[in-house]
C-alpha cells in the first residue's frame, strides 16, 4: 500500500464519480458545484453536504441520496468495510488511548474498536494513508480501516474525547468539581453542548451534562449509576432491557453522585440513608424532561437510579400506549363512570404511571377538578392539582386523603394503595361519590382483589365501590424497518396461548436489527392489558374466602382478555414476538 500518495475527498471529484456511477445527473452536479455555499457548509465534509441537498438517485429517481447511501457507495469504491458507529458498543476509555485528538482531528479518524492484534479506525477520507505507519509503530498493532459517515465520526470524536478528558481530570483532582446548589423545584437545568476536549472545564458538570444528553439520545427509561470495588458501572434501561454503558472509576462516580443530589436538592452529606429527588432539564433541542432519582446505600458506597419522564408522554393516545378495541372501551366507560374505585396493577416498570396521566389528561375538562397525591410526583402536568406525600411533616396518603375529601374534588388519584388506612380512606371517597384510580402491586387484575381483603378491606365495600382492574405489561415492539416476515412454530403458539383455543395466526414477524433500531430488532414499547370489570356475577364471587381461579374463569366468560392472550393479539398484529410476551407475561393459571 502507497502511505505517501493521499487524496482528500473533494466535491468536485466527488460529483464526478456519482455522475460517472450514474447516482447523480450532470444538471444536478452542476447545480450544487454552482451554488454560494455559507462558511459551515464550506468547512463541512463534502459527503455531508451532498446529503444535506436532499438530492434523488438519478439511477432510481426515487431514493433520496443520505449520507449513509454514499458512504455505502464510497466504501465500495475503496474496497473497505462500511461501519455504524453506535456509541453504546464503542469502548470510549480505551479507544480515545490509541490517539490523540488533535490527530484524529487532522486525519478525519476515530478508533471505534481496541483488540490485542489490532485496532478498528474509522475513516472520512478513504484515499487518505499517509498515517498509518505513524500509528501502527505509536499502538503496537495492526490498523484494520473502515468507512463511517463523516457527521456521526465528527460528532462521536468530540463526545468520546470530551468525556474521557473529563474522566482523567476528575480522578487527577475531584476536588474542582463542585457546583452550587438549585433551591427552586422547578429550576431548569440546561444541557448544553459538550465543550472542546482540549479546553479546561469544570470535569464532573461535563461527564453529568454528557450523561444526560446520552440518556436522552438512547431513549433510556432508566440510569444506573453501581458502585463496586473498584469500578462504579453505569447501565442504561432502553425498552426495558438493561445496557452496560461506561465504567467510572470510584473517585469520579463519587463526585458524579454528589454532583446529581446537589441539582437534585439531596443531602450531599448524607451517604447512609436512602433520599429521594428530582431534576427537572431542558435539552439543547428545547424539550423538558424529569428525572425522579432515588439513592440506597450499598456495600461500595451509593447507588443511584434515575427515571426519566418525558412530559411528551401525557400527549401520547391510547392507541400509541397499545390499549386498544374492547381493552379501550371497556377503559374507558370504567373511568368515566362517576363514582367508584378504579386500579392499574403490575410490577414497577410496568406503564401504570402512564396509563394513569394519559387517563386523568382525558378526564380534566373545565367542568371537574382533578386532583392526585403521589409520592413522589412523577411528572408535573398543570391540568391537576398534584400533591407531593411528605411523612417527615405527617402529610401521608390517609392524611392527603382526608383533606382532599375537603376540597370539593371530583376525581382523586392516589399514587399506590399501599396499606390498609389508605385503602379505607379510597373506598370512603368513592362511596361518598367521587371517581379514585390508583395502583396496586400484584400480579393481575383478580389477585387485587385478593390483595385488598388481606389488608383488611371488607368485601362488602369492594363489592358497593370497586368498577374494575386493569393488570399491564409491557412489551418491545419489532422495528418496523427490518422485522421480516416469519411462521410461528405450533408448539410455540400452543406454550404461549394453552389453555385456551385460539388459532394460530398466518403472518407473524421475527426481530432482525438495523441501524434505526440498533440492531436488537425492537424499537419502543406498547402495553399488554387485562381488564375485570366488576359486573353483578363477579360481586356475588367476591367475600373474605374469595376463590380467585373460580373469580378469573368467570371474568374470561364475560370478555376479559389475559395478558398472555392480549399479547397473542399484538402477537397477530405484526407487533412484537412470542419470546417478548412470554418473557413479560406471568403464566396462566388453570
Amino acid at each position: 500500500m502507497n502511505f505517501t500518495a493521499d487524496r482528500i475527498l473533494d466535491l468536485r471529484s466527488l460529483l464526478a464519480d456519482l455522475v460517472n456511477d450514474t447516482l447523480v445527473d450532470q444538471t444536478t452536479a452542476n447545480t450544487i458545484l454552482g451554488a454560494n455555499r455559507t462558511r459551515e457548509q464550506t468547512a463541512q465534509h463534502p459527503i455531508a453536504y451532498i446529503a444535506s441537498q436532499r438530492i434523488t438517485r438519478h439511477d432510481t429517481n426515487a431514493q433520496i441520496l443520505t449520507e449513509q447511501h454514499l458512504c455505502d457507495w464510497i466504501a465500495k469504491r475503496a474496497s473497505l468495510p462500511l461501519f455504524h458507529i453506535d456509541p453504546m458498543k464503542v469502548p470510549v476509555a480505551n479507544t480515545t488511548e490509541v490517539m490523540s485528538f488533535k490527530f484524529a482531528k487532522r486525519h478525519g479518524l476515530l478508533c471505534v474498536d481496541v483488540m490485542p492484534n489490532y485496532v478498528t479506525i474509522a475513516v472520512s477520507e478513504p484515499y487518505s494513508t499517509s498515517w498509518i505507519p505513524q500509528l501502527e509503530q505509536l499502538v503496537k498493532r495492526d490498523i484494520r480501516r473502515v468507512i463511517a459517515q463523516p457527521s456521526d465520526i465528527e460528532r462521536y470524536r468530540v463526545e468520546f474525547y470530551s468525556l474521557a478528558k473529563s474522566i482523567s481530570g476528575a480522578a487527577d483532582s475531584t476536588s474542582k468539581a463542585k457546583s452550587s446548589g438549585i433551591a427552586n423545584f422547578e429550576q431548569l437545568l440546561e444541557l448544553g453542548t459538550l465543550k472542546d476536549p482540549e479546553a479546561n472545564d469544570q470535569h464532573i458538570v461535563n461527564i453529568v451534562d454528557w450523561l444526560l444528553q446520552y440518556a436522552f439520545d438512547q431513549r433510556a427509561s432508566d440510569i444506573h449509576i453501581e458502585p463496586r470495588r473498584e469500578l462504579t458501572r453505569m447501565r442504561f434501561r432502553i425498552d426495558g432491557v438493561l445496557h452496560n454503558i461506561y465504567e467510572f472509576p470510584a473517585t469520579v462516580a463519587v463526585a458524579i453522585v454528589s454532583r446529581i443530589k446537589i441539582l437534585s436538592r439531596m443531602n450531599v452529606a448524607e451517604k447512609r440513608k436512602p433520599q429521594d429527588g428530582r431534576i427537572k432539564t431542558k435539552r439543547p433541542t428545547g424539550g423538558e424532561a424529569e428525572l425522579r432519582l432515588s439513592t440506597m446505600p450499598t456495600a461500595f458506597g451509593e447507588k443511584l437510579v434515575m427515571r426519566i419522564f418525558d412530559p411528551e408522554v401525557l400527549l401520547r393516545s391510547f392507541e400509541d400506549l397499545g390499549l386498544v378495541g374492547d381493552d379501550y372501551n371497556r377503559w374507558i366507560e370504567m373511568i368515566n363512570r362517576p363514582h367508584g374505585i378504579v386500579l392499574v396493577t403490575g410490577p414497577t416498570g410496568s406503564g401504570k404511571t402512564t396509563t394513569l396521566y394519559s387517563s386523568l389528561r382525558k378526564l380534566a375538562t373545565d367542568d371537574v377538578n382533578v386532583a392526585t397525591l403521589e409520592d413522589p410526583i412523577e411528572m408535573v402536568e398543570e391540568a391537576f392539582n398534584q400533591t407531593q406525600i411528605q411523612p417527615n411533616i405527617d402529610l401521608d396518603f390517609p392524611a392527603g386523603l382526608r383533606t382532599l375529601m375537603r376540597q370539593d374534588p371530583d376525581i382523586i388519584m392516589v399514587g399506590e394503595i399501599r396499606d390498609l388506612e389508605t385503602a379505607q380512606m379510597a373506598t370512603q371517597a368513592a362511596l361518598t361519590g367521587h371517581l379514585v384510580i390508583s395502583t396496586l402491586h400484584t400480579n393481575d387484575s383478580p389477585a387485587a382483589i385478593s390483595r385488598l381483603l388481606d389488608l383488611g378491606v371488607p368485601s362488602y365495600l369492594l363489592k358497593s365501590t370497586v368498577l374494575g382492574i386493569m393488570a399491564q405489561r409491557l412489551v418491545r415492539t419489532l422495528c418496523p424497518h427490518c422485522k421480516k416476515s416469519t411462521n410461528i412454530e405450533q408448539q410455540d403458539w400452543d406454550a404461549l396461548i394453552r389453555p385456551w383455543k385460539v388459532a394460530k395466526p398466518k403472518n407473524t414477524f421475527d426481530p432482525v436489527g438495523c441501524l434505526e433500531c440498533r440492531n436488537t430488532g425492537y424499537l419502543g414499547r406498547q402495553g399488554i392489558y387485562e381488564i375485570l370489570g366488576i359486573s353483578d356475577n363477579i360481586q356475588e364471587l367476591i367475600h373474605d374466602d374469595c376463590d380467585l381461579m373460580q373469580l378469573r374463569k368467570l371474568a374470561i366468560r364475560e370478555g376479559m382478555r389475559t395478558l398472555r392472550l392480549s399479547g397473542a393479539q399484538k402477537i397477530a398484529r405484526g407487533l412484537t414476538t412470542v419470546s417478548e410476551v412470554l418473557r413479560v407475561a406471568p403464566p396462566e393459571k388453570h
